[in-house]
């Protein structure tokens, strides 16, 4: 264990969750860094932080499953302490399906990793946090609660149930001293954008008022800065990262 006040980030060998554990690193958290197959990468990032100096150490779980997150925060608690910070930042497939083609399994395999997979894990840090007056959770959001692209019917209704459902545990435990908020990235590619065809790259980032891409860090220095004291009073919101593509 040590003195560092401890962060649960899952998802977070690669791309946004990597980037934010090491954003929570630089600010003094202790980062337990959650992922689920490759553990070279997980072990690369907390290769990272430790080279700054910093507190970290992998976890593999697969935070969908109730059981694996129960005991994914018991092996938490046990190497680095309790976790004042839990980042929800875990996800996976997003096909693009029309209507037509549309299932119950393909809205299942959303809400499973959006919904119900971040139940456990709350419900497992929550009793700390409540007991000591003070924790932070942030769910990983995204712009298609904004943009309701076509054929992302599953993803869109997961990604707006889990904003809502963040809203509704904000009210909750505020009266506790814990903030719920969301961070909604904007098109970050990464690993699983590697096909993107670069047409649709440079057409996304046209529409960019920013004029540019968001990075891992972006959503990092936000979910950073919303697990300091800083964002105490800061409670069921969800800060658009976007670099304007989400102005009405």
């Amino acid at each position: 264990m040590n003195g560092a006040p401890v962060a649960l980030v899952t998802g977070a060998s690669r791309g946004i969750g990597a980037g934010i554990a090491e954003a929570l690193a630089r600010t003094g958290y202790g980062v337990a860094v959650n992922y689920l197959c490759d553990h070279r990468a997980a072990a690369a990032v907390v290769e990272r932080i430790r080279a700054g100096g910093g507190v970290a150490r992998a976890f593999q779980a697969d935070v969908t499953s109730t059981s694996a997150a129960q005991a994914l925060h018991e092996d938490v608690r046990r190497e680095l302490g309790e976790v004042h910070a839990l980042v929800l930042n875990a996800t996976g497939p997003q096909p693009d399906v029309p209507l037509d083609d549309l299932d119950r399994k393909d809205l299942q395999d959303q809400l499973d990793h959006f919904v119900l997979g971040p139940l456990a894990l709350v419900q497992a840090v929550v009793p700390a946090m409540r007991e000591r007056r003070a924790g932070r959770i942030v769910f990983i959001g995204s712009e298609v609660v904004d943009l309701a692209p076509a054929h992302t019917a599953a993803y869109t209704a997961a990604k707006s149930a889990q904003a809502a459902m963040a809203r509704v545990w904000a009210r909750e435990l505020a009266p506790h001293g814990i903030t719920v908020n969301t961070v909604s990235p904007g098109f970050i590619p990464g690993d699983r954008h590697r096909d993107t065809p670069q047409a649709a790259i440079e057409d996304y980032t046209a529409q960019v008022p920013a004029g540019r891409l968001g990075t891992a860090s972006d959503i990092g220095a936000a979910v950073a800065f919303l697990c300091s004291e800083a964002a105490a009073f800061i409670a069921g919101e969800r800060l658009r990262v976007t670099g304007g593509h989400t102005i009405g």
